[in-house]
């Protein structure tokens, strides 16, 4: 079954009848009429908030805290590109939306970055959705999107998850969040440690996930200071990555923690922590 016609059953089962018939109603149109199908959604559409898993379409896809007009707008976003002939008229369509857009249109259009065609054009506007101050925004690029996971850059990708951590958001919710780990980020986020731990200040609990395959001396020694904490939290994050770790720098701490019993994961600790409003 093609995406677009996946999208549209999914759509179906959500709208009413009315809602349903004004969209067949725009299905048929040109380029430019389903462009302004895309504009007009909430004027016909309920703007309802949903949770939806897309992950049959695109692997990954599963939008964060859409209206139910916005998952009518990806639709026509969709439609776009089946309809498009040539690449320039299918770019400059959708770049047309991007420059005109309101709040809700770029959610609308960043959540959308799966299934747009021609990836390598969006490079800029995913990573000018990371850059964005406006939260829903940001969370429609960084959440449920594997666009940053496939097409970002090592730095794109990096910028984005530490805005995340910086910012108090749920890095969970980022797809591909344990394949993409990397040095550099590990080595960021052990001076960002430091310089909190200086401050007499907790870390998110989960970002020593993004660590274990890049052992140091010093995480070693952090892993150390972490099972010694009295926040439970702490101690798990520290037992999980020992447990998860192959390196020969956590072998006496191996000796002492692991247990072939231990069943514990990190979605133990993908829970709300705000480290920074506290």
């Amino acid at each position: 079954m093609e995406p677009i016609t996946k999208l549209l059953r999914v759509i179906e089962e959500k709208v009413s009848l009315k809602e349903f018939e004004w969209i067949l109603t725009k299905s048929d149109l040109d380029l430019k009429g389903i462009a302004l199908a895309f504009v007009a959604a909430p004027r016909f559409i309920s703007k309802t908030i949903i949770f939806i898993d897309l992950s049959e379409i695109v692997t990954g896809w599963k939008p964060h805290q859409l209206s139910l007009d916005q998952l009518v707008r990806i639709y026509f976003i969709a439609l776009l590109g089946e309809k498009a002939e040539l690449e320039d008229s299918y770019v400059k369509q959708i770049e047309l939306l991007f420059d005109t857009a309101e709040m809700n249109e770029t959610v609308a259009l960043c959540a959308a970055f799966p299934i747009f065609k021609y990836p390598e054009r969006w490079q800029l506007r995913a990573t000018d959705a990371v850059r964005s101050n406006i939260g829903p925004v940001f969370d429609a690029i960084a959440f449920g999107n594997p666009f940053a996971f496939l097409h970002f850059s090592e730095k794109a990708w990096n910028q984005m998850v530490l805005k995340c951590i910086f910012n108090d958001k749920p890095i969970h919710h980022i797809y591909g969040l344990d394949k993409r780990t990397n040095q550099a980020l590990s080595n960021t986020l052990s001076d960002f440690v430091h310089e909190r731990w200086a401050a007499k200040r907790r870390v998110p609990s989960q970002i020593w996930r993004l660590m274990i395959l890049f052992t140091s001396p010093d995480l070693a020694k952090d892993l150390e200071i972490l099972l010694s904490s009295d926040n439970e939290r702490d101690i798990l994050a520290a037992k999980l990555v020992i447990h998860q770790s192959e390196s020969p720098l956590l072998i006496e701490l191996k000796n002492i923690y692991y247990n072939a019993h231990f069943k514990l994961d990190w979605h133990e600790l993908e829970l709300p922590e705000p480290i920074y409003t506290a």
